[in-house]
């Protein structure tokens, strides 16, 4: 089968390449599907940069949908032609971006959700939902503040829609692409850049209960911490070293690990529904793998760039 991986560490556009690879056999508890649609991420790149890193070659491709072709011993509930989504293992040899891909974790696809749209869904739903609940936002959050720093990228754009739905007040900040969006959502919305935890405060009409970083890593975590009373009461996905320094939370600190439970199937039916979405930024065939990895390296991607495999 064809199947996007690296041999060794470094650079992604130097490292990755198209391969052919053997079918891989689900173990118990796993199922194995026909790939139609993988999600490309930052996290794609940052392992073939060395993350957790481990034995190679090492696949592409954290996020799936397709249709079951194989049932490991032990597993019930799905049958061999269902259609389903969800993250893939990365520490095997092949991961999403192939013919065929191993899931230990899957849920099914509802009836209008197609495949592009539900391989956008895995990362995007789970860490924005990791995010905002290892953060501390609850679940009916009426009278609370949130901004959600980074609110264009995928995961801040669930994130968004998360809270809101929870009741919070959000407050977002974004660029032009998606500004409009997210007012027509029901946040309020502010542009990057010098002053922003002054419009951010401004907007609020003093500090912000809680506020989530999902901007690519640069320099806008200090202002994010600005616009609250505490620096722990700061969470951001992507930049740990600023986190450490500055005293905020990352998603991996303590206490803010959470099961993902059922969360990913609950946002497949609402996206079905077309009650949530997550931006895709284009649609590639596999084979132009390199196109869509130097999309999603630019950091101005504008959504999620999606490899189409069937």
């Amino acid at each position: 089968m064809r199947t996007l991986r690296f041999h060794e560490y470094g650079p992604p556009l130097e490292v990755a390449r198209l391969d052919e690879a053997e079918i891989p056999i689900p173990g118990p508890g796993q199922i194995r599907i026909a790939v139609q649609a993988c999600g490309l991420n930052p996290a794609d790149w940052a392992l073939c940069d060395g993350l957790f890193a481990g034995a190679l070659p090492r696949g592409i491709g954290l996020e799936v949908s397709g249709i079951v072709d194989a049932i490991g011993s032990g597993v019930t509930g799905v049958e061999v032609g269902d259609p389903v989504l969800g993250p893939t293992p990365f520490r095997g040899s092949t991961a999403g971006a192939s013919d065929h891909a191993v899931l230990d974790r899957w849920f099914p696809r509802p009836p209008g959700l197609e495949p592009v749209a539900a391989a956008a869904l895995p990362l995007a739903v789970e860490t924005a939902h990791h995010g905002l609940t290892g953060l501390g936002v609850p679940e009916s959050a009426d009278g609370i503040t949130v901004f959600v720093n980074g609110a264009g990228t995928t995961v801040g754009y669930a994130a968004v829609q998360m809270a809101l739905g929870r009741g919070a007040r959000v407050i977002a900040s974004a660029g032009k692409t998606y500004a409009d969006a997210l007012r027509a959502l029901g946040a309020q919305v502010t542009d990057y850049g010098e002053g922003m935890a002054q419009r951010v405060l401004e907007l609020a009409g003093g500090r912000i209960n809680l506020a989530l970083d999902t901007a690519p890593v640069s320099n806008s975590l200090p202002e994010v911490v600005r616009t609250v009373a505490k620096p722990a009461d700061v969470l951001t996905v992507s930049d740990f070293a600023a986190a450490h320094q500055l005293g905020a939370r990352t998603q991996f600190s303590e206490n803010t690990i959470h099961d993902p439970g059922q969360v990913l199937g609950d946002y497949a039916r609402l996206a079905a529904d077309g009650k949530f979405t997550v931006p895709i930024a284009r649609i590639f065939p596999l084979e132009d793998w390199r196109a869509a990895a130097e999309l999603s390296l630019s950091g101005r991607s504008g959504g999620k760039p999606i490899l189409r495999l069937a």
